[in-house]
């Protein structure tokens, strides 16, 4: 423990940010770095608990007080070393991931928990300033060749993984640029693609080859595959699910991530080969109350829109945990983003049952109703009726769908290998070896689990190298999280 009365003396506190007014005319992150007596003194609030719940709070089992000791005492390299044992991005869960295991800190149960999350990123910015993030390249070569399709979190962390084994790494990417959802998913203010650039430079100096534009099923045959001792899917959750109501077909009605997507090859200067969905001037409507709804609210807010509202169909979350959500699962409280900050209606326990249009067939309205939810003794929505005499019209020209995903797509690649789904659409594997029914494919991500976290994404992808190392060696060299805990609590 840096500080055993830390916990006492300090508050929790984040970094400064920059004004509402100044960050929507760009779309650069906001988020300023703490002093290094700011930073010690949140590291010092970790009180090293005899049973850190911290640990299984995150997925990747990240050595967490371990890491805020060697911050408290300014011991860099050891910090880094500590997080990247268990982490190959923390550049990536530091700015984006909602931090689980602030929900499981034991410090939380009565106060604010510490800022892990904060800590964690201001861990890995220090160590590429310091020359500590290097090339990991693997002298005691395997001779055995794994392509992973898909360049999402979960297919780099794989190849990551893969490398340091000593295996021969080829990662396919469909899009014309390295990182998958983080590279045309993620806003630019909330993780600029620099940082994906700096990381996928690393990676290629360490051994690893990318290949863009590469859409294997499509433009890349399945039978390149075979030339490869084993093969890994990676290629995430990518089918959105629809709202089937009346007016779907209006102009103005899209998918989140066309718009998300659109913007960031805005950004990034790649060519937009679609109609463009901009927000400019326009009465944005964001269906849906997750993450993906709050960064097309940021991004509306940015192209200048008339006015935002966001719906939720479910009723208003607590502000607190109830009985519901005991103290160390992840609570699924009233969040508040920093895009809801730029400005935002939000409107929860509503229901859209109609797009409306004009003659041309743009949109310009959205017919809904309030809800009434029923719900258990614990207080959680069980099933809900239609208010009467609430029905009205949202004037909107331009709506994001933004509830979530399906499965991964199952046209070209999934098919085209003869892999088995589950009742869900994802690909069928077993949950200890992420092998799929076809020889030699494995699969990781969000294509396996369906739609999760960033941290869980890396967490699959480490896990699946380590089974896939296995696979081609009999053992493997990689260490699983369970090993990396075991061994930081001895």
């Amino acid at each position: 423990m840096g500080k055993p009365t830390g916990f006492l003396e300090f508050e929790r506190a984040l970094p400064q940010k920059d004004a509402v007014e100044s960050r929507r005319q760009n779309y650069q992150e906001f988020v300023h770095e703490f002093s290094e007596d700011q930073l010690n003194n949140q590291a010092a609030r970790c009180m090293n608990c005899g049973i850190p719940f911290c640990h299984s709070g995150c997925p990747l089992g990240n050595v967490i007080p371990e890491f805020n000791d060697a911050v408290y005492d300014g011991n860099w390299e050891e910090a880094y070393n500590i997080l990247s044992s268990t982490n190959n991005f923390p550049e990536f869960t530091g700015r984006i991931c909602p931090a689980p295991c602030e929900s499981a800190c034991v410090l939380g149960i009565n106060k604010n928990p510490v800022a892990i999350e904060e800590i964690e990123k201001h861990i890995i910015e220090i160590a590429y300033k310091k020359g500590y993030v290097k090339p990991n390249k693997s002298y005691l070569k395997t001779g055995k060749k794994v392509a992973v399709v898909g360049s999402g979190p979960s297919g780099l962390a794989a190849a990551a993984q893969l490398n340091k084994a000593g295996h021969d790494v080829v990662v396919y990417e469909r899009d014309d640029k390295i990182g998958g959802l983080l590279r045309y998913g993620i806003p630019d203010f909330k993780l600029d693609k620099s940082v994906i650039d700096r990381r996928v430079e690393i990676m290629e100096q360490s051994g690893v080859v990318f290949k863009t534009n590469a859409e294997v099923g499509n433009n890349v045959p399945v039978h390149e595959l075979d030339q490869f001792d084993a093969v890994v899917l990676a290629g995430g959750s990518t089918i959105p699910r629809n709202l089937n109501i009346p007016g779907r077909e209006l102009k103005g009605v899209h998918y989140a991530m066309e718009f998300l997507k659109q913007q960031n090859k805005r950004v990034g200067n790649s060519p937009i080969e679609v109609e463009e969905i901009h927000a400019k001037d326009k009465n944005v409507l964001v269906i849906g109350g997750g993450d993906t709804g709050s960064d097309c609210v940021g991004t509306s807010n940015r192209h200048g829109a008339k006015s935002v509202t966001q719906f939720e169909l479910m009723p208003t979350p607590p502000t607190a945990r109830t009985e519901a959500m005991p103290w160390p699962s992840y609570p699924m409280l009233l969040k508040t983003t920093t895009s809801h900050e730029e400005g935002c209606q939000r409107h929860w326990s509503i229901s859209t049952k109609e797009f409306l249009g004009d003659e041309a067939g743009n949109l310009r309205a959205a017919l809904v109703v309030d809800l009434e939810w029923e719900v258990d003794a614990l207080g959680r929505p069980v099933s809900f009726k239609e208010v009467v005499g609430s029905e009205r019209e949202i004037p909107c020209e331009l709506v994001t769908l933004a509830m979530g995903f399906l499965h991964p797509q199952h046209e070209g690649l999934l098919k085209q290998l003869g892999l088995k789904l589950t009742d869900r659409g994802n690909v069928d594997a077993t949950e200890s070896e992420y092998k799929t029914n076809r020889d030699k494919v494995f699969v990781a991500g969000d294509m396996r689990r369906g739609q999760s976290l960033v941290v869980w994404a890396i967490s699959e992808g480490r896990e699946c190298a380590r089974k896939v190392d296995e696979f081609l060696m009999g053992t493997s060299v990689l260490e699983s999280k369970e090993a990396v805990y075991s061994y930081a609590n001895v």
